[in-house]
């Protein structure tokens, strides 16, 4: 009918029901596409036994090969040109491209010879653990949607917790980090200090904020003063004793300076296990300033945390039981993918209150249950299935052997360097090494760079106590005396250059 409106025009519920018929009906090449996103049980059978089989061979190819990446960014790059998704790439042949191009382009850290930062080769159960989080793909915001997913990482949580010797009602949650966590921690120490830091941010103090770290603590505590709005000039940085570890006298007369000056002092935070040497800060003596000056303890054990796994080690923590809040990386010695941090805390209504909010659309709102209101994310991802799966496949003893035999194969580097005539430094006693070359060496950074130019193995350069290092750090599972041999020839080939 000419002039007449039809019915589609006027009816948004027909105007999509009919866009979902032509949908139906698109053309092949459209329909292929939309079933390489969602494809068949059989489909998905076929690409999930192939992607397994050649992630097993990779892990093989990894073994043997180089640490470092063979690839520069030239190649990464000329890679990625030919991908410019106008058209669709068989699913097969993109992942064969991209398991490729993960042999060739990046740091091995799930090589046997990786003795580098913090990363270490995931355990097969963490590797397990995503693939089955990714399948299910739980919305941990609250206890109401994913309340197995929610009881089992805070059932983690409490366990860690009690292994660290924090009260009973102790509580926390996972993060993507132990950034995240240390960031949390100052939160809670703010709102701990003044619960109208809740409301009015910094403004509600009498002075500027200020909290107090190692000289020798990881320096992601400048970004977190940043992030929380109390500024970088917050982070007071304690200098160490001269052996890596923070000085608990020179930090008494910090705090009382900053008190006399007008700031005001909320946190302390100790180090157990620094990036650098490996150090673990004096617990109980920092804890004892803590509580003499009212301040919130927190321990970053993000590194060494790991140690409370064995019960020959947990000592080397004494103190840490008096800890307000702690820090824990699970992607770190305890050997999860990447990232899984822990927060626990002896105070989990300040953590209720630092992070609470209200939305009609969340279907609870509960301080004990819901991650969203005890936590800086609201999305988040299942973590803690990582740790859990581990901790069930090998139980406490276990893991506790993994930490151990990490130590006992940095006491063999060590041994095997200083009867070569090099130096350690550090007395750590957990599984970081920093060491010096003999008289007459090249300087360790220029070592560093021809070790891991080699693709022997992979180490890094640092400084200790104002002085440059050789910093080998145990972060693999089977790393063999064969290996530390390898290295150990390939710093004795760098100084002999």
């Amino acid at each position: 009918m000419d002039g007449a409106v039809s019915l589609l025009d006027e009816c948004p519920a027909a105007q999509s029901a009919a866009a979902l018929n032509d949908m139906t009906a698109a053309p092949p090449g459209a329909a292929v596409a939309v079933t390489a996103l969602f494809p068949s049980d059989g489909d998905r059978q076929r690409v999930d036994d192939w992607l397994t089989d050649a992630l097993v061979a990779a892990h093989a190819k990894v073994r043997t090969g180089p640490v470092n990446p063979v690839q520069n960014r030239g190649d990464i790059l000329a890679g990625l040109a030919g991908f410019d998704f106008e058209h669709a790439r068989n699913l097969d042949e993109v992942l064969a491209w991209t398991i490729d191009r993960m042999v060739d382009g990046v740091v091995h850290v799930n090589h046997p010879r990786y003795f580098g930062l913090f990363n270490p080769a995931p355990t097969f159960p963490a590797q397990c653990a995503d693939r089955v989080a990714a399948c299910f793909n739980p919305q941990l915001a609250t206890a109401t949607t994913s309340p197995f997913a929610v009881e089992l990482e805070a059932h983690v949580v409490r366990a860690l917790a009690r292994r660290a010797g924090l009260p009973p009602q102790s509580a926390g949650h996972f993060t993507a980090g132990g950034s995240e966590a240390n960031y949390t921690a100052v939160i809670c120490a703010l709102t701990h200090a003044d619960p109208g830091f809740a409301q009015q941010g910094a403004r509600v103090f009498r002075g500027a904020p200020v909290f107090y770290v190692s000289a020798e603590s990881h320096l992601a505590w400048v970004k977190i003063a940043h992030q929380a709005g109390i500024g970088r000039d917050a982070v007071r940085l304690v200098r160490t004793d001269g052996t890596g570890r923070m000085d608990p006298g020179l930090l008494d007369q910090m705090i009382t300076a900053d008190l006399a000056a007008g700031h005001v002092p909320v946190m302390i935070a100790a180090t157990a296990g620094t990036t650098g040497g490996g150090m673990i800060d004096p617990l109980g003596a920092c804890g004892d300033v803590a509580r003499r000056h009212g301040l919130w303890y927190h321990v970053d054990a993000a590194w060494g945390g790991a140690v409370l796994v064995s019960d020959r080690l947990r000592g080397l923590l004494a103190g840490i039981e008096a800890a307000d809040s702690v820090t824990i990386d699970a992607h770190k010695w305890l050997a999860t993918t990447m990232g899984c941090g822990m927060f626990l805390t002896a105070h989990q209504p300040v953590l209720a209150s630092s992070f609470q909010a209200v939305m009609s659309c969340m279907p609870s709102n509960e301080p004990s249950r819901d991650p969203y209101v005890t936590t800086a994310q609201w999305s988040r991802r299942f973590l803690g299935l990582r740790l859990f799966l581990g901790l069930a496949a090998a139980g406490w003893d276990g893991y506790a052997r993994h930490v151990e035999r990490a130590i006992a194969v940095a006491a063999d580097i060590r041994h095997r360097l200083v009867a070569q005539g090099w130096t350690c430094v550090n007395e750590s006693p957990m599984a970081v090494l920093c060491v010096v070359p003999p008289d007459g060496a090249p300087e360790p950074r220029a070592i560093a760079r021809t070790v891991v130019e080699s693709g022997v193995a992979w180490i890094s350069a640092a400084d200790f106590e104002g002085r440059s290092v050789i910093r080998a750090c145990v972060t693999h599972g089977e790393s063999s005396a064969q290996d530390v041999g390898l290295l150990v020839g390939a710093l004795q080939a760098a100084i002999a250059a």
